[in-house]
């Protein structure tokens, strides 16, 4: 099976893309449903100062509202009405899944199948509303707190921010999921990827402005397009990478026949977590900058002062935090998304065993082994990948669009999405060979 698989995408074609009517269907409404999101971020949130918030963001820019923007798309440069993004469904994603681990409803929930996950997805949905909600409130609190931002401040304009911002958020939140159902999948990284993108040319046109300006030297600008190339080149390796595990079946009988035993391989992705503990990290480290909006900064203690400075994009605490939290989601999500136990239990029921290991409970402990040491690269190469552009970024002012963050989303997702376009193929092969087999058993019936 594995063999016909490869045979099939090393034959996949443009004609073969011609001729898949629902994968061209799935991309073109794909590519609406971005441009809807696209066009949103350009729609501004009533009340609003426009020239006067401008002023404000560009004298913040470099900081956590630089971050926040980058994953917005820039719609909280222009105080969007989609400013919120998707964060507070991935901060609440992080929420329900860590609730998962320790509350044991929610963790037998998880193991009854679809229908469980369907209810942790609507309790997610609840959280979504609940952190938007306060998220809103408090950009809605920050706004009338700055000189000259809003028309007419009071609890009308308040009540507008929170609705108009959550329902941008709760829109975002649906058309992932259509995304994801009636698209070519990944509609959550494929929003963030486009909010990314969208900022990119911007941000080289940015750079080469800075070094023609002389505000940048050209070799700087080349060490740092190099730099990027470089860690590109790295992602992609290791994204691919696998460690692979033999699996060996017995020979079988069935009637008179003996069937020879077969071989086949167990693959471990070197980065299992993908590009979620990046977006975890970052989305949580954006959580006390948003906590800060509820008050005046002049009310503030200066011990908190001190913190949410210090969180600042480039900071030395928010790299060690950045760091720390990438390391931790990675082994987090892994535990979540792959479970040895379960995996050595579908062996011992199929047949399967990895040769001199005992299956069942050796198996699991086995696998758990090995997905432990290849995560400890894997994490090791996310918080590298992550960390070194962002400290070159933070010493040269390069734009942030070229942060590690950004380079790891967007480089993941493509190859994300690169795949699922593949499979989408290789099944549209699969049903014209099925259907090419059941014609010839026509005719030869005939």
């Amino acid at each position: 099976m594995a063999s016909a698989a490869e045979q099939l995408a090393s034959n996949l074609n443009f004609a073969t893309f011609a001729k898949a009517e629902d994968l061209k269907k799935r991309l073109w409404f794909t590519l609406a449903a971005l441009l809807v999101y696209r066009l949103g971020t350009h729609i501004p949130l009533p009340g609003l100062n426009p020239e006067a918030y401008a002023q404000a963001f560009q004298s913040q820019a470099g900081g956590i509202l630089g971050l926040f923007n980058m994953f917005a798309g820039g719609a909280v440069e222009r105080m969007a009405i989609f400013a919120l993004g998707i964060m507070p469904y991935i901060s609440a994603s992080i929420i329900v899944q860590l609730m998962t681990s320790v509350v044991p409803s929610l963790e037998a929930l998880k193991k009854e199948g679809e229908a469980g996950r369907k209810i942790i997805n609507q309790y997610t949905r609840y959280g979504t509303v609940i952190l938007g909600t306060l998220q809103a409130y408090g950009i809605a609190v920050g706004l009338e707190s700055g000189s000259g931002l809003v028309n007419d401040p009071g609890w009308f304009f308040r009540l507008s921010t929170v609705l108009t911002l959550l329902g941008g958020t709760m829109f975002l939140m649906w058309l992932g999921e259509q995304i994801t159902s009636r698209g070519i999948g990944n509609g959550i990284s494929l929003i963030i990827y486009a909010g990314i993108a969208a900022g990119l040319p911007s941000a080289l046109a940015g750079t080469l402005e800075l070094g023609r300006t002389g505000a940048l030297s050209t070799v700087l600008i080349l060490t740092v397009l190099v730099v990027a190339i470089a860690v590109i080149a790295l992602i992609v390796f290791v994204e691919r990478a696998q460690r692979r595990l033999v699996i060996q079946y017995p020979k079988r009988q069935v009637g008179n026949r003996m069937f020879q035993g077969d071989t086949s391989h167990l693959p471990l992705k070197l980065n299992t977590a993908g590009v979620i503990p990046a977006i975890f990290a970052s989305s949580l480290l954006l959580l006390p900058a948003t906590a800060a909006g509820f008050t005046d900064s002049a009310q503030l203690p200066p011990w908190a002062t001190t913190v949410i400075a210090s969180l600042g994009h480039g900071q030395p605490l928010f790299m060690v935090l950045y760091g720390a939290l990438i390391a931790f989601f990675a082994f987090f999500y892994t535990a979540i998304v792959f479970n040895p136990k379960d995996t050595a239990d579908n062996l011992k029921k199929h047949g399967g065993f990895i040769p001199g290991i005992r299956p069942g409970e050796r198996t699991a402990q086995y696998i758990d082994y090995v997905l432990t040491r290849i995560t400890v690269v894997g994490a090791v190469y996310l918080v590298f990948v992550c960390i070194l552009p962002e400290i070159l970024v933070a010493r040269t002012g390069v734009p942030l669009a070229l942060g590690g963050t950004s380079l790891l989303i967007m480089v993941s997702v493509t190859l994300d999405t690169v795949a699922q376009i593949q499979g989408h193929l290789i099944a549209q092969q699969y049903e014209g060979l099925i259907k090419k087999s059941k014609l010839r058993g026509g005719k030869r019936g005939k």
